[in-house]
C-alpha cells in the first residue's frame, strides 16, 4: 500500500581506471590491477572451461579454485596440518612452487631475490611494478631502521623512484632520510621484522587473486551470501548473530512485534505521546490528563509504573529523554517545560517565558542544555539552570510543533510553516527548508540523523533524505488521519521498518526501503496517536491511544498464553495499572 521514489541505488562494484591506479598508496590498497592490456593487437577468444572440473549443482564452481579457497581458510584458521593434507590429497597446491618461493623470500627479507622472482611469476608489467613498489618500500624502511642511510638512499633513488609510482609517498620516504628523526621515521611507518606478514597481505591486493589466493576469501563469500539473504528478507528483524549457515535465512511476519503483550492503563485520559529511553530500560508517556508517567522495563520484558509525574496545569504534549537517560523533560500544552529526575521522580527545574507558552522540548547532545519551541514562533535554548543561551526569533516554529537536534548539536530541526520544515545550522548560520505540498503534522528524525520521517495531512508519510540534496526517497500510505496529530517512528534492526499510529485504532507497519505495507495491528479502541519502537529490542513496540491505554507489542508466538492481571503493586504499594498478556524475554 506504499511506494518508493528516488530510492538509493543498489551497491555496485567499482573498478578503478589506470589513471586511478597511478594514485596508488601503500597505505590504501583498494584496486585490482589489470591482467591484460587494452592495447593487445589481436582479439582474444572467450576463455573455455575445457576439461576443467566443475563442482556444484549448477556447474559454475571451478573445483581447483574451490579447493584452494578451502585450503586457504584452513591455514587462516590455524589448521596447518589439515591444510597441508588437503593439498596433498587433492593434488591441488595452494600456490605454485614459484609463488611459494616468492612468498618465502618476502618473509625472509630477501628483497632483491623476491623482486627477481616476481618477474618470473608471469603477471602483467603493471602488477609487477606495483608489487615491486611494496617490496622495495619495505626494504628501504628496514635499511633506515638499521641506520644504513646510504643504502636506503640508493634504494630510494635507483630502485623506487624509477618506478614512477606515488610521488607523494616517495617524497615522504625522502623526508625520513633527511630528518632521520625517530618521530619522523615512525610517521613513515617504520617496520619491524614481524610486519613482513603484513607485506604479504599488501601484495595480495596488488597481484591477481589467481596468483596469491586472498586471505579469508571463503569467509568473504559466505558473508556475501548471508548479506544477499538478509537483504532479500522483507521481514528481516533478527540479529546477525542469529543467522545460520545450515539453512537459508528467511524471517516471517512472526519476527515483527504484532502480539499485544501488555496493556498499560494508568492514565486517566487520552495518551498523546510516548518514547522509549535510549537504553530501552524505560518508557515515558504523556497524557491529556496533565500527567506524564515513567515506566520501567524489566529484564523479562514486562513494563511497570515507576513514577507518575504531577505538576503540569495543562495536558502534557511530549517528553524527551536526556542523552544518559537519567532525566526527562515534559512539555505542557502551551505551558512550561519541566525537568525530572528519573530515579527519584523529583521535578528539578521548570523552564518558562513570561507572556508566552512552550510547545516542544529537547536536549543538547551533551546533556548540558535544553531547547524548546515557543508560541511566539521562536526557538529558545537554556542551560540546565534556566539561563537563556540563544533565541531565534521569527517564523522558526508553529504553535503545534515537533523539534529535534542532530547528534553533533549543529542542526536544529522544526516545523516552521504549515508545509515546511526548517533545518537550521547553528554554526554556519545557514537555513534550508523541506517543503511539502500538504500540511505537515509531525516528523521523526532517524538514529543516524540522515533521514526525516514526515507525516502529512493527506494521510501520507514521506521519508526525506537530509544529507546533501533534500529529496523524498520513500512514501508510505494506508493509515487513517483526518482530525488528529498522528506520529510515526523508525524501528527494528537497523531501523528497517516504519511504524505509525492511525485514527482507525490500528498500528501500521511498512518496510522502510520498499514502502510495502506489511501489517496493521488491531487492538486499541480509539485513535492511535503515537508509536515508539525500542531502540535496543527490535521485538518491542509501544503504542499510545485515545482509549487511555498504552499497548506493548511483541513477537507473535504460538506458545504465548493469555494471562490477565487486573492490578499489580509496585514498591510503593500502588497499582501500576497494566494488564499482562504474557512474558517476553527482552535480552
Amino acid at each position: 500500500m506504499g511506494g518508493t521514489e528516488d530510492g538509493e541505488p543498489p551497491r555496485k562494484r567499482v573498478k578503478e581506471s589506470s589513471a586511478e591506479l597511478n594514485s596508488f598508496s601503500v597505505d590504501s590498497f583498494c584496486f585490482e590491477p589489470r591482467t591484460s592490456s587494452l592495447g593487445d593487437p589481436m582479439p582474444r577468444p572467450l576463455p573455455s572451461q575445457g576439461d576443467e572440473e566443475m563442482v556444484g549443482r549448477r556447474g559454475v564452481i571451478r573445483k581447483q579454485e574451490f579447493i584452494k579457497i578451502i585450503t586457504r581458510a584452513l591455514y587462516s584458521l590455524g589448521y596447518d596440518k589439515t591444510g597441508a593434507l588437503l593439498e596433498e590429497e587433492s593434488g591441488i597446491p595452494l600456490h605454485s612452487s614459484i609463488v611459494s618461493l616468492f612468498m618465502q623470500q618476502v618473509l625472509d627479507g630477501k628483497w632483491d631475490e623476491s623482486v627477481a622472482t616476481l618477474h618470473e611469476i608471469g603477471v602483467s608489467d603493471e602488477s609487477v611494478k606495483f608489487a615491486s613498489f611494496v617490496i622495495l618500500e619495505q626494504k628501504f624502511l628496514e635499511l633506515l631502521q638499521k641506520e644504513k642511510t646510504m643504502d636506503a638512499l640508493n634504494t630510494l633513488r635507483n630502485e623506487i623512484a624509477p618506478l614512477h609510482i606515488n610521488m607523494k609517498r616517495i617524497h615522504e620516504l625522502a623526508a625520513c632520510v633527511i630528518c632521520r628523526s625517530p618521530c619522523v621515521v615512525s610517521s613513515c611507518g617504520a617496520p619491524s621484522v614481524s610486519s613482513r606478514s603484513e607485506i604479504l597481505e599488501k601484495l595480495q591486493k596488488v597481484l591477481p587473486a589467481a596468483i596469491i589466493v586472498p586471505e579469508r576469501r571463503l569467509e568473504q563469500l559466505v558473508e556475501q551470501a548471508l548479506d544477499v539473504q538478509r537483504d532479500s528478507c522483507v521481514f528481516h528483524n533478527t540479529l546477525d548473530s542469529e543467522l545460520s549457515l545450515y539453512t537459508d535465512h528467511q524471517c516471517g511476519r512472526s519476527h515483527i512485534p504484532s502480539q499485544t503483550l501488555q496493556i498499560l492503563e494508568a492514565h486517566k485520559d487520552e495518551v498523546w505521546y510516548l518514547q522509549f529511553s535510549h537504553d530501552g530500560w524505560y518508557l515515558a508517556s504523556a497524557s491529556k490528563d496533565q500527567s506524564a508517567i515513567i515506566w520501567e522495563v524489566k529484564e523479562n520484558g514486562e513494563v511497570y509504573l515507576k513514577h507518575r509525574l504531577i505538576g503540569h496545569q495543562k495536558p502534557v504534549l511530549s517528553v524527551s529523554w536526556s542523552p544518559d537517560d537519567s532525566q526527562l523533560l515534559t512539555c505542557g500544552l502551551e505551558e512550561v517545560v519541566r525537568r525530572w529526575d528519573v530515579h527519584s521522580g523529583e521535578c528539578l527545574h521548570v523552564y518558562e517565558k513570561p507572556g508566552v507558552g512552550l510547545i516542544s522540548c529537547g536536549w543538547f547532545p551533551d546533556g548540558k542544555g535544553v531547547f524548546s519551541g515557543v508560541t511566539d514562533k521562536s526557538i529558545c535554548l537554556w542551560d540546565l539552570d534556566g539561563r537563556e543561551l540563544e533565541c531565534w526569533k521569527g517564523e522558526r516554529t508553529l504553535k503545534i510543533s515537533d523539534m529535534a537536534i542532530t547528534n553533533d548539536g549543529k542542526r536544529i530541526i522544526s516545523i516552521c510553516k504549515e508545509s515546511a520544515i526548517l533545518l537550521l545550522d547553528r554554526e554556519a548560520k545557514f537555513e534550508r527548508l523541506i517543503e511539502e505540498d500538504q500540511v505537515i503534522t509531525s516528523f521523526s528524525l532517524s538514529e543516524d540523523n540522515k533521514f526525516l520521517l514526515v507525516n502529512l495531512l493527506n494521510q501520507e508519510i514521506h521519508l526525506w533524505s537530509i544529507e546533501g540534496e533534500l529529496k523524498v526517497v520513500s512514501k508510505y500510505k494506508g493509515h487513517k488521519r483526518t482530525r488528529f496529530i498522528i506520529r510515526s517512528c523508525f524501528g527494528g534492526i537497523e531501523q528497517a521498518f516504519i511504524a505509525s499510529g492511525s485514527e482507525d485504532s490500528q498500528v501500521y507497519i511498512w518496510h522502510r526501503s520498499t514502502g510495502e505495507h506489511l501489517l496493521a495491528l488491531p487492538g486499541h479502541s480509539g485513535a492511535v496517536n503515537c508509536v515508539s519502537w525500542s531502540p535496543v529490542n527490535p521485538h518491542m513496540l509501544a503504542s499510545a491511544s485515545d482509549d487511555r491505554t498504552i499497548r506493548i507489542w511483541g513477537l507473535d508466538r504460538i506458545d504465548l498464553k493469555f494471562k490477565s492481571v487486573q492490578s499489580n503493586c509496585n514498591s510503593n504499594g500502588k497499582s501500576n495499572g497494566f494488564i499482562n498478556h504474557s512474558h517476553k524475554g527482552r535480552r
